[in-house]
């Protein structure tokens, strides 16, 4: 399983998003003994950078029973009640502030935090600090996939939606039945492959992007090398997406991620690499079409869980590596090993 404190590191690159080296001298210099308390840290880090900056402010819809005529009239609920014989209204109005979709499901995750009894009371403490110092108008909103998906459309970016990665994994740890006392219980999401499989994708895909200027990052679609007696039959065919493609005049390398406990198989009381991953690559390389000069290669990662693998071939004329990369051994050494992959 992943050390948290390597844990960062992941999240930080899956989310786009260099770890900061201040932020890195004091997450190491805390024990943190679940995932639940660094991602509250980090959340509580970023708030306040956040708050030290001011929160973004927009134009939000508010509906209110006033005196006077503001924005428009809500004819249905305002004459049910009888209220203009009494000289108001049901109005609803825009008005710019600081009480956004995000500033709520902020302020909604941090009070979900301070309730949770499985964080130490000093980080407790730090959460309710926090939640001090926004602004009075702002109204909490639970945390929910619903209000997740509300933000998320938004397209909002930077610090923000740094913000927004780390409240949806809080969301996404929440077990979805909460305690007696009335507060929620946390899983170590490190136990959900699907979730795992999909932040070390990007970690490795964002981690290229950021640390080397040799190659060209991105998920590409790779078109059936195929022919089909009329355009329906080709529509059938699955689509072909990398993880990660490296891209440089000279060089492609196409890297496929499987987050997987083992990159080998039991068979006939043999060890065999997994065939639907090797078969997957295999069909990628063989349905590219790359220009003159250009090597192409292929290559399988797998966390190393349970043994270190690595062994090359070759496959339709094309280099194929298959590897391990160990996830508990100190950053620098992940990072060496991610940059020699490829050079």
């Amino acid at each position: 399983m992943i050390p948290i404190q390597n844990l960062y590191y992941l999240l930080c690159y899956a989310w786009n998003r260099l770890p900061d080296q201040h932020e890195l001298q004091a997450i190491s210099r805390q024990t943190f003994h679940r995932p639940l308390e660094l991602l509250t840290h980090v959340l509580l880090t970023a708030t306040r950078r956040l708050l030290r900056q001011g929160l973004p402010i927009a134009y939000t819809e508010r509906v209110e029973e006033l005196t006077e005529i503001r924005g428009r009239i809500q004819l249905a609920p305002t004459l049910s009640r009888d209220l203009l014989r009494q000289g108001r209204a049901i109005c609803a109005f825009d008005e710019l502030g600081p009480d956004t979709s995000l500033a709520r499901l902020l302020l909604g995750t941090l009070q979900h935090l301070s309730r949770t009894r499985s964080l130490p009371a000093a980080l407790r403490q730090e959460v309710r600090a926090v939640l001090r110092r926004f602004p009075a108008d702002v109204v909490p909103e639970p945390l929910t996939a619903a209000g997740l998906r509300v933000v998320r459309r938004q397209r909002v970016s930077g610090l923000a939606a740094f913000l927004l990665n780390v409240c949806e994994l809080i969301q996404q740890s929440t077990l979805p039945t909460p305690d007696a006392t009335g507060t929620s219980r946390f899983r170590d999401f490190r136990r959900d492959e699907a979730l795992m499989a999909r932040l070390f994708e990007q970690f490795v895909r964002n981690f290229y992007r950021l640390e080397q200027r040799r190659y060209r990052v991105l998920s590409e679609t790779i078109q059936w090398q195929a022919a089909a007696e009329d355009e329906a039959g080709l529509e059938l065919l699955p689509a072909m997406i990398t993880d990660t493609t490296l891209e440089s005049p000279e060089r492609k390398i196409i890297l496929d991620t499987k987050y997987y406990a083992s990159a080998l198989r039991q068979r006939y009381n043999q060890q065999k690499l997994i065939a639907p991953h090797l078969y997957q690559l295999y069909a990628y390389l063989q349905n590219q079409n790359a220009p003159a000069g250009q090597q192409l290669e292929g290559v399988l990662l797998y966390p190393a869980a349970t043994q270190a693998l690595d062994v090359r071939y070759s496959l339709g004329g094309h280099p194929v590596r298959i590897v391990t990369l160990d996830l508990s051994q100190p950053w620098p050494q992940i990072a060496a090993a991610l940059l020699a992959l490829v050079q």
